[in-house]
C-alpha cells in the first residue's frame, strides 16, 4: 500500500492520476492550503522537514520531490512508461522530467509569488513573462505528432509535464499553444484523471 501526503491545489495531484491509471492500491493523507496565505499548512512539517507535497510513503521508506516519486513508482509498477536506459529516448526523458520541475516551474513560481507584490514588482513581470512564453513555447514544440511526450503512449514525462501544462492553459494560452491545450484536454477527459480529482478534492486546474 502506497500512502500519498496530499496538498489541495497541488502538484501532488499528477501522482494520484499516476497511481490510478496504473490501478494500484493507495491510501491519502488530506492537507488544505491556508485560505489566506495559499501555503501548506504546518501538519506536512511533522512529516518531512520541507514540509512540501507530494510526498508518498513506500515499503516504510518517505519519498519526497514529484520526479523522484514518479520515478520510484514506475520502476515498480510501470517499467513501460521509461524508454530503455540505453536509448536516445531515455536521454529526452530524463531532460523532460527535470525540466517539468526545474526550469518549467521557476517562472511560473515567480509569476506566482510576484503577483502577490502589486506594483513593486512590475519591474520584473516583461522577464518572468517572457520566460513563461518562452517554457511554455518549448513544451508545445516538444509534443510529438502522437500528443505525447518522449513516447507515443502514456509516459512517465506526460505525468510530469501535466501540471506545468494546466498552468499554462489556466493562464489563457490555450488559443496560442494548441498541441498543450489538446494535451491537457486528453488528460483532463481520462477516467484515471477523473477519479483522481474524485479522490484528491478540489483542484483548480481541472
Amino acid at each position: 500500500m502506497i500512502t500519498v501526503h496530499h496538498l489541495n491545489n497541488s502538484r501532488s495531484q499528477r501522482i494520484l492520476w499516476l497511481l490510478e491509471e496504473l490501478g494500484v492500491a493507495y491510501e491519502i493523507k488530506h492537507y488544505t492550503r491556508d485560505r489566506v496565505s495559499n501555503l501548506a499548512p504546518p501538519e506536512l512539517l511533522e512529516v518531512h522537514p520541507l514540509g512540501k507535497s507530494p510526498m508518498i510513503e513506500l515499503d516504510g521508506r518517505l519519498i519526497v520531490e514529484s520526479g523522484a516519486i514518479v520515478e520510484a513508482i514506475c520502476a515498480r509498477h510501470a517499467a513501460h512508461m521509461v524508454p530503455p536506459a540505453n536509448s536516445d529516448a531515455y536521454i529526452d526523458h530524463m531532460e523532460l522530467m527535470h525540466f517539468a520541475e526545474g526550469s518549467a516551474m521557476t517562472p511560473i513560481l515567480l509569476a506566482l509569488y510576484t503577483s502577490r507584490l502589486g506594483e513593486a514588482a512590475a519591474p520584473l513581470h516583461p522577464r518572468i513573462n517572457e520566460q513563461l512564453d518562452s517554457h511554455f513555447n518549448y513544451m508545445e514544440q516538444q509534443l510529438r505528432p502522437s500528443g505525447h511526450y518522449v513516447l507515443d503512449e502514456l509516459s512517465a514525462v506526460d505525468i510530469m509535464m501535466s501540471f506545468p501544462a494546466e498552468v499554462a492553459m489556466s493562464q489563457g494560452r490555450g488559443a496560442k499553444l494548441p498541441k498543450l491545450a489538446a494535451f491537457v484536454d486528453w488528460m483532463q477527459n481520462r477516467d484515471a484523471f477523473k477519479r483522481s480529482v474524485e479522490k484528491g478534492g478540489a483542484y483548480r486546474f481541472a
